[in-house]
């Protein structure tokens, strides 16, 4: 088990050397939020041209707008966004190329996936990293969702790694150089299990560059637009995985999560009819202080300063659309085809949840997939790589039970267990 942690630094943050230099390095970059400039450069990086349907120009121009606008990022900051939006630029190109040389690949189906939806910080990430153990099931590790479709020409390298799973392997170890605690708190390592909106990143949608970096005016325009041809996208990259692992869906059965789902869950079962849909619930209070800890304790690699007030407002109502979104769409989803999944319930026995899931979701437990769960909890104790202790009241000044009251209707629809606040 590792150690506690108590970090006490958010609001000011006491940095190392190398921090400092590499800070004081990217004060000596010049870095510009310019659309144009970015697929120009993606169009280099991999010799295409074709990005496929225009309409994602928009949202990449909005997204540019807003964080070329702000004045608080600092350089370090501005040219990790604009690397992860040229990524994303470069993949549309890669994406779009092979379906048009591989239009069969349309026809690959996705069957019968299992997707969880939850609160971040609700254990979605054990359940999901839980399940991949089973190799009856197909996942997305973190390697392969930055890099879905490999470059052209690429070959392996000398001892037979992907080249995608080295470039990942190197930016972890950077990112645990520069904020050693994040591993305690969300583990980025090439094989850790990842969410499959990362998928949608090609098509500049979802949420998640509001975890990049402060966006209101992006969460506003995603709350303002029907997410159905995202989610579309996102289930066509997928078709490209199986594909490449030389299927044509029939036998791949893949298991997938993300928060962004709770908000979402009329789309996500619009685009998988047939998916077993795994909804996970917390203390929304534990959550947001995990969350705004996790998001506050990154920004003193991009930011010249750190807001814990608005960071902590700002996921607050975060998390209050998410599980207002779902008090209302939760019962539109097919009773045999969806399962609550309480916090406490799942940490008291995680193999028992799972048990229940692939019960909901017809498929057998084998006794080898049993074995494969059973050790994947040994190698992976809660609290492995160190355990974060929180408190709100000293961190952000926000009164836990206070906070609670905003979540009401929440408790009373979900048999949800108040936690001790940190």
């Amino acid at each position: 088990m590792g150690e506690t942690i108590r970090i006490t630094d958010l609001a000011k943050p006491q940095l190392s050397e190398l921090q400092q230099s590499i800070l004081a390095y990217g004060e000596t970059l010049e870095v510009q939020f310019d659309a144009g400039g970015i697929l120009e450069d993606a169009k280099a990086a991999v010799s295409l041209d074709d990005f496929g349907p225009s309409d994602f120009r928009q949202r990449l121009q909005l997204l540019c707008n807003e964080w070329g606008s702000d004045a608080d990022l600092n350089n370090l900051g501005r040219m990790n966004l604009r690397n992860k939006l040229l990524l994303f630029a470069r993949n549309r190109l890669l994406i779009q190329d092979l379906l048009k040389r591989h239009p069969e690949i349309h026809q690959v189906r996705i069957r019968q996936p299992i997707i969880v939806a939850g609160l971040p910080r609700s254990g979605t990430t054990h359940l999901l990293n839980l399940m991949a153990a089973d190799t009856r099931l197909r996942a997305l590790p973190l390697w392969e969702s930055y890099e879905p479709v490999p470059l052209p020409g690429e070959a392996l390298l000398e001892d037979g790694t992907d080249p995608r799973y080295k470039r990942c392997a190197d930016a972890w170890e950077m990112m645990q150089q520069t904020v050693p605690l994040l591993a305690a708190m969300h583990p980025m390592n090439p094989d850790h299990i990842h969410e499959e909106l990362e998928l949608m990143g090609p098509d500049f949608a979802s949420y998640n560059f509001e975890w990049l970096s402060p966006s209101p005016q992006w969460r506003d325009h995603y709350y303002a637009t029907d997410q159905t041809p995202h989610y579309e996208y996102m289930k066509t990259v997928l078709k490209i995985l199986t594909w490449q692992d030389g299927d044509n869906g029939s036998d791949t059965r893949w298991v997938l999560k993300c928060p962004q789902h709770l908000e979402q869950l009329p789309v996500l079962h619009r685009v998988f009819p047939d998916a077993t849909i795994v909804v996970t619930h917390r203390d929304p209070v534990a959550v947001i202080q995990s969350a705004a800890t996790m998001i506050a304790y990154g920004q003193r690699m991009s930011r010249r300063s750190v807001d814990l007030e608005s960071t902590i407002e700002y996921w607050s109502e975060r998390v209050l659309h998410l599980l207002r979104a779902c008090a209302q769409d939760r019962a539109g989803l097919p009773g045999e085809q969806s399962i609550d999944v309480l916090f406490h319930e799942f940490m008291a026995d995680d193999i028992a949840t799972v048990k229940n899931i692939y019960a909901r979701a017809g498929l057998p437990m084998s006794a080898t997939a049993a074995a494969q769960l059973q050790q994947f909890v040994a190698n992976h104790p809660r609290g492995k790589d160190g355990r974060i202790i929180y408190n709100l009241k000293e961190d952000f000044g926000v009164d836990a039970n206070a906070l609670r009251e905003r979540f009401d209707f929440y408790f009373q629809q979900f048999p949800v267990q108040v936690e001790s606040p940190g």
